[in-house]
């Protein structure tokens, strides 16, 4: 059973640790890292989406960030996005690759599969720049259907409009854009 951190309203670890059942359960508040791989085009960027197995709890078959997962209780951001790209993607990278973007909050409270899931997230948003050969990428097919490159803006667009179906925070495409004018 993996276990995590519960955390306060600025994402400090409370000193309680729930289940990742509970917390999704209650709502309770609780640490992920998100990972975006971008590679520059002519004057623009793309980024690398992963779609979701159909096979996952939540949100199955949606575009997501390039790789994201869980702080287990005790752990860190780093450690812990870089463990999920090598776990998702087969891609391994050190910590001083990561571009640190900042922090988002999300709550989402919905059905899957005839069960509450009540998330509430307190998330590290990274950057990084990459171009992988995806036929190289190893997919842990329990997560990822598939990984795809999409332009930024053209993202940003089909997240606001919802022509994709997707569960990308529109802050969080702030934050990486805001990364991006700077490198």
């Amino acid at each position: 059973m993996e276990y995590l951190d519960i955390v306060d309203e600025n994402g400090n670890p409370t000193g309680r640790v729930c289940s990742r059942a509970d917390a999704h359960a209650n709502g309770l508040p609780h640490h992920t890292s998100h990972v975006w791989i971008a590679r520059r085009r002519g004057q623009s960027f793309e980024l690398l989406l992963q779609k979701r197995s159909m096979e996952k709890r939540s949100f199955p078959g949606c575009y997501d960030s390039s790789s994201a997962g869980h702080i287990p209780a005790g752990g860190e951001y780093v450690s812990s996005a870089l463990r999920e790209l090598k776990e998702e993607l087969g891609l391994s990278v050190g910590p001083e690759e990561l571009i640190p973007c900042g922090f988002i909050r999300t709550h989402v409270d919905r059905i899957f599969r005839g069960e509450p899931f009540r998330d509430n997230e307190y998330s590290r948003i990274f950057l990084l720049l990459a171009d992988p050969d995806l036929s190289g990428l190893k997919l842990q097919k329990e997560e990822v259907e598939s990984v795809v490159w999409m332009e930024l803006q053209a993202l940003i667009r089909a997240v606001s409009d919802n022509t994709i179906p997707h569960c990308i925070a529109p802050e969080e495409l702030r934050l990486v854009e805001t990364a991006l004018r700077d490198v």
